[in-house]
Formats: structure tokens, sequence, C-alpha cells
């Protein structure tokens, strides 16, 4: 399965489905950001035709408790009721769109593709398809509940108690911005730092001016940059486990299998007693939550 589609393919996807040539395609809206959380009031005023509206807050994370971090992943029951309200059938390719050079989008992919789904992610968003003079639509889209059956899977992912061990045996990628790596900007979270070992690569630098992921061979030199090659371990975290994912997708594009730490700094520095390193390197001043 490829990961990313653009405007012209998911077009030809979507024509195919019509004639009968290929699997029905289910546009997904993911629009959120950290500073606003709620995308629906722009999906209301403009989206792409037969986009369905996805609320990450609500349908993507759970609801818990601050140890837990900001967006714990939400169960895979509650994951499958969500995909059927937004019309995703099993025989569906979904693809996931977001205004935010794919962050949000990739989080759907990521959760998605675990559980046995054939999911894309839009390059260059909904900015993209303005971009090519597309046509969007206003409104909300309801439609008839889907029948996805979501299969269950750990593959990929890295639970709290095993991160430490893991800065031993590959590379851990702290995706944050240079400023919350160093502990100079604290954000949401309690204390600012890093997670020991961890190294730094801001999600930013995998795409491109106009939101795009970067090509693969550029990829696999930025990754490169910081020790990773095709055949290291690698895992990533970032502020509450959204960011990460894209960097996961942005990894899987250069040939690289990565697991992605969902609780992320919002979780471990939830957690009393967990060492912090302050500072640019990687194994700083620490010091313990």
């Amino acid at each position: 399965m490829t990961n990313l589609v653009s405007p012209a393919q998911l077009i030809h996807l979507q024509r195919r489905a019509e004639h009968g040539e290929g699997p029905p395609v289910r546009v997904l809206d993911v629009r959120w950001r950290l500073d606003r959380p709620e995308g629906r009031p722009e999906y209301v005023r403009a989206h792409l035709p037969d986009a369905v509206y996805v609320d990450l807050e609500h349908e993507l994370a759970d609801r818990g408790q601050p140890e837990r971090g900001r967006h714990p992943l939400p169960s895979l029951e509650r994951l499958q009721s969500a995909a059927r309200g937004w019309g995703l059938n099993a025989d569906h390719i979904a693809v996931a769109y977001d205004d935010n050079r794919g962050v949000a989008a990739a989080r759907l992919w990521w959760l998605l593709r675990r559980a046995g789904v054939d999911v894309r992610l839009l390059d260059g968003g909904i900015r993209g398809w303005i971009a090519e003079g597309l046509p969007l639509d206003a409104g909300d889209v309801l439609p008839e509940p889907g029948d996805v059956v979501l299969f269950g899977s750990d593959d990929g992912r890295l639970e709290l108690g095993e991160v430490e061990a893991f800065t031993r045996s590959g590379v851990l990628l702290d995706v944050r911005t240079p400023e919350q790596y160093s502990g100079t900007q604290t954000s949401l979270d309690p204390v600012g730092g890093h997670i020991p070992g961890a190294v730094n690569l801001p999600a930013m630098a995998v795409v491109d001016g106009d939101g795009r992921l970067r090509h693969p061979d550029a990829l696999r030199r930025i990754f490169g940059s910081v020790g990773i090659r095709p055949d290291t371990q690698v895992a990533v975290y970032c502020g509450s486990g959204v960011a990460a994912m894209h960097t996961a997708l942005a990894l899987d594009q250069a040939g690289i299998r990565a697991a992605v730490y969902p609780g992320s700094w919002s979780e471990w520095s939830n957690h009393r007693g967990l060492p912090v390193a302050i500072g640019i390197l990687p194994n700083g001043r620490v010091t313990a939550v």
C-alpha cells in the first residue's frame, strides 16, 4: 500500500470507483491544530467534495488522566465505532487530509493502517487541492454508517515502560521544536526538556514549503543527519503523539520502519521520578520530573 496520493491521483481513484473499476474511496477531513483543535467550523465552510469530518480530539484520542498524556490512543472499539460513523466500509480506500501539512491527517493514517485499512494521505492537503483549482463543497456530509471491521495490533507502538531501554538499542527521535527539546520552552507540559538519549529533529524538517512531504531521497538525507539509516531501530515521540505519527509516515516513505511512543512528552513529563535531560545534547544535564 502506498502512503500518499496527489489531488490528480485521488480524482483518478474516485473515477475508477465510479466506473466500477476500483474500490470506493472515503475522503476524511481531519482539520486540527494545537491552537484551534475544533476544525468543524472550517470544514463546514469549505471541504473536498463528499469529505466527512473527523474530530481528532474526540474520535482519534481518548479522554484520560494527565499521566496518560494529552492524546491517549482510542480503544479499538471506540475507533471502529467512529470509523463506521464516517461511513467507512471494509472495501473502501480511506484518504485523509488536513490544512496543516498533513500532521493531523497522519494521526488517522497511523491508526487506520495499524488496524488493517488501506489508507492514504492527500499530500499537500486542502491547500494543495485549492492550488490545483479544484472544487470545494460547503455544509456537513452525513454518510450511511459503514461496516468496517478493525483489527488490533501492538506493532509499531512503544509503551512508557519500554522507552528507556529503547534508547540503548536504537534511535529515539524527538520531533518537537528545539526550544521544547532543550527545555527553554515548557509549552503545555509540567516540565521542559527531553527524554535522556533522544535526538532532536523538528517535525517540519520533512516537509517542503507547500506542505508536501519531501522526496524519499531527501528524507533519507534528513534522517541520516541524525544517525538514522534504513536498518536503524527508530522510535518517535513529540508533545502528545500527533506530530510523531507524521514523522513515522515520513520515515516509512524513506523506507525506514519506525515505532511511535504515543504518550510522548505529555505522558513522560507527568510521571514523577522519570529522568529529564535539559539542553541541546541528547544526554544533557539530567534531572527528574
